[in-house]
Formats: C-alpha cells, sequence, structure tokens
C-alpha cells in the first residue's frame, strides 16, 4: 500500500510538472531540455526567457523579460529583473532581488539581498543579508560574514566598488561608493568613499630554502 502512495504521488507531481512546462513554453519561455527543469505553481516569467537544463525553481520566483538563467542553479523566493543572467550552478535563496543587467554567476549564493543594476557577482561567492548597489564587482571567494552564532548583521556595498577576490565582509560593515578593498582582505570597518581598504600579511621569503626530504 505504501509503495502504491509514493507510486501515485510520484506520477501526480510528474503530471503537474508537464503541464507548468507546457504553460511555460506556450508563453514562449524557452526551456531547453524541459523534462530537466522544474517549476512551481506560481512561478512567473517575463518574454523571450531562456532556462538551460536541470534547474529548478521554488516558490515564490518572478523572472524578467530577456534573462537566461544557466544550468544546475537552485532559485526560491526571487524577483529577477530584465536582462540578468544566473548561473551555472548558482543558489538564489528567499529574499534576493536582482535588478536589470546584474549577473550571478557560478557557485555563488544570495540570501535576502538586493543587488541593484549593471553589479556582478561572478564566482564562488556567499552574499546573505547584504544591499549592492549599481555598477560594482564582487570578486571570487568573497563572503559576507553575516551571522556571529546569535544574530545576523547586515552588509551595505555602496555604487562603484570594487570588491577583490577572497575578501572576508564582516557585519556590520558599509563599504561606501567608489572604493576598493584589496584581495585576500578582512574587512571589519567601514570603509568611507573613495578609498583602498586593505589587510594583508607582508610576505615572508626564505633564500636557499631547502624542503624537507621523506
Amino acid at each position: 500500500m505504501k509503495r502504491n502512495n509514493k507510486l501515485n504521488k510520484a506520477n501526480t507531481y510528474r503530471l503537474s510538472q508537464e503541464v507548468l512546462r507546457n504553460k511555460a513554453l506556450t508563453k514562449g519561455v524557452n526551456l531547453i531540455a524541459p523534462e530537466t527543469i522544474f517549476l512551481s505553481k506560481d512561478t512567473s516569467f517575463g518574454k523571450n526567457v531562456t532556462v538551460e537544463p536541470y534547474v529548478v525553481f521554488g516558490p515564490g520566483v518572478k523572472i524578467g523579460d530577456n534573462s537566461f538563467i544557466k544550468s544546475f542553479s537552485h532559485i526560491e523566493g526571487t524577483k529577477i529583473e530584465k536582462n540578468v543572467v544566473v548561473g551555472p550552478y548558482a543558489r538564489l535563496r528567499e529574499g534576493t532581488i536582482l535588478k536589470a543587467n546584474t549577473k550571478i554567476g557560478n557557485f555563488v549564493e544570495t540570501k535576502k539581498s538586493n543587488i541593484n543594476k549593471n553589479s556582478k557577482v561572478n564566482h564562488l561567492s556567499y552574499i546573505g543579508d547584504t544591499s549592492i548597489g549599481k555598477n560594482s564587482n564582487i570578486g571570487a571567494g568573497t563572503i559576507t560574514c553575516n551571522y556571529d552564532g546569535v544574530k545576523k548583521s547586515k552588509t551595505k556595498i555602496s555604487d562603484n566598488v570594487f570588491i577583490g577576490s577572497n575578501s572576508s565582509l564582516v557585519a556590520p560593515i558599509k563599504i561606501d561608493k567608489n572604493s576598493v578593498v584589496g584581495a585576500g582582505s578582512v574587512i571589519t570597518k567601514n570603509v568611507k568613499k573613495k578609498t583602498l581598504a586593505l589587510t594583508r600579511s607582508s610576505q615572508l621569503e626564505v633564500k636557499n630554502y631547502k624542503r624537507k626530504k621523506k
């Protein structure tokens, strides 16, 4: 009996997905390999949207015109405006807002974050409880350290900011406009506008060093 119930549920889910996919295709959404794409009842698409294989849409997703969702991305509770590129391998969690012409790249996770026009988070980053202004670039490996074990704190990144790769931004913190954070930095204090913030140990070199032999 339990096995039959599981089979019935699986068949019901499969049929409901076919209905949702056909509805999207009828509206002009370009679902590449639609049998590999999973939708929610409230998934909303604009015009000229493309979705690559193996994408999962959880509840509360709205996607604007001319957006491109790449393979193996998982999206829920997210509003995506027009001309946005997401993925591959992106995870957009509840409370994410992507403004027009933004880009979220591979292995990027966002949560409760607003990313403004023309800004990019391209590689291997976690952006949580964060607002990012216009025309800002978040380097690979950037982490917003939003949780101290007790409470969540916010990070504010203003317009025209460049965050170097492998940086940790310890919230609560504000990175003001037209500023730069050097690669490999751990930033714990607010950064003023038009400023370079850098925390990095001096490089140490030992001449004529001999490696130990096994």
